[in-house]
């Protein structure tokens, strides 16, 4: 293993890839801190960066077309405007059905949150009429700030706007996709920095959160699954081959998401 990937990670093409995404995680050394989100799932998923059709299917994903026919990192996905910024998903999955833009989460949930905020452009006319339940949540961002203690409602509301305008696009690669938020998330033991303990509570808070949240938005276009590390990795151990497995393994050690 390297300082920052795992073996079978391709960890050069990695780095080219952070070197050109908006954050430079790796030139400002965000990717080498010991609570780096990005560095858990940059290892996690950079493995199959170059073989894509050998991820195996995402839990409750499992209902869609696969193998995956693409797997990007650190992915840009527009609105359907061309200036402002844009989101980007740490990993967006192709898959003969399928859009699944995957955003991981380590130790964000138990930082304090930031209030809200949208621009304008967020209440144009364009999201269609399958999307009743994001936009409730957005207009609630925007009356009250904030909705959650731990979870980042106006980032994930973002994020599945963002996926509704890639597979409503005419002539666009996800045309006709189903498009799918997959919210993956870590549950430490303690902070690396100091050992302090993360409590049962706070990441019970943090589960309870996620249920409210889909509860919101349960029906609309964009489909919104949530994942625990832990769970995504038992089911590689279960349901991989033997290298998938070791991978799988090896996060586990490594990691402890």
């Amino acid at each position: 293993m390297t300082n920052r990937f795992l073996p079978g990670v391709p960890g050069r093409e990695i780095e080219e890839v952070f070197n050109v995404a908006p954050g430079n995680e790796i030139k400002n050394g965000k990717f080498d801190n010991p609570a780096s989100s990005a560095a858990l799932v940059a290892n996690t998923f950079g493995f199959f960066l170059k073989r894509a059709r050998e991820l195996p299917p995402l839990p409750d994903c499992g209902r869609e077309v696969w193998p995956a026919r693409s797997l990007s990192l650190e992915a840009t996905v527009r609105f359907p405007w061309s200036g402002g910024r844009h989101p980007v998903l740490d990993c967006l999955v192709t898959t003969p059905s399928a859009l699944i833009g995957i955003e991981s989460k380590r130790f964000e949930p138990f930082r304090g949150k930031k209030p809200a905020s949208f621009s304008d452009a967020y209440w144009r006319p364009c999201w269609g009429g399958r999307m009743k339940g994001y936009e409730a949540v957005r207009d609630k961002l925007q009356k009250n700030g904030c909705l959650y203690a731990c979870l980042d409602s106006a980032q994930l509301v973002k994020h599945a706007f963002a996926l509704r305008t890639a597979v409503n696009r005419q002539r666009g690669e996800h045309c006709g996709l189903t498009p799918i938020l997959f919210y993956l998330y870590a549950e430490p033991a303690a902070w690396p920095k100091d050992g302090k303990p993360i409590s049962t509570s706070e990441k019970a808070g943090h589960r309870e959160e996620i249920e409210c949240f889909a509860r919101d938005v349960t029906g609309d276009e964009v489909i919104f699954i949530a994942c625990s590390y832990q769970r995504l990795l038992e089911d590689w151990t279960r349901k991989g081959d033997a290298e998938i497995r070791t991978h799988a393994d090896a996060i586990s050690h490594h990691f402890s998401p």
